[in-house]
């Protein structure tokens, strides 16, 4: 049981990588500050680092590899909100969605933030 669900966690990074790149695309094709670096070569370590500027000095990083997933919201240098998990892929579809739209902000760190 325990190298199947690891062979399916390996699977759900290797799709957030691909979603993250094209997510960063999108951003930079909309005028919006964002990279995606990823390492590993798909089989071992994979993994990504997500950063993106939403104005106003508010930037956000997914991280995601072989030892977790992460979301970090941050305001002037300071941390908002950090999620890990589902609650991190939920704000980044949420971000995606957002993104779609127009309108590149999160949800739970501006209302933390106000």
């Amino acid at each position: 049981m325990f190298p199947r669900l690891a062979e399916h966690y390996r699977c759900v990074v290797e799709d957030l990588v691909m979603s993250l790149q094209a997510l960063a695309r999108s951003l930079q094709t909309a005028g919006i500050t964002a990279t995606c670096y990823s390492c590993g070569d798909g089989r071992d370590s994979h993994g990504a680092s997500f950063v993106a500027d939403i104005g106003d000095d508010h930037m956000v990083r997914f991280l995601v590899s072989d030892f977790g997933i992460s979301w970090v919201e941050s305001r002037n240098g300071r941390e908002l909100v950090k999620l890990e998990g589902a609650e991190a892929i939920q704000e980044l579809q949420r971000m995606a969605d957002l993104a779609q739209g127009g309108q590149v902000r999160t949800s739970q760190s501006l209302t933390q933030a106000a």
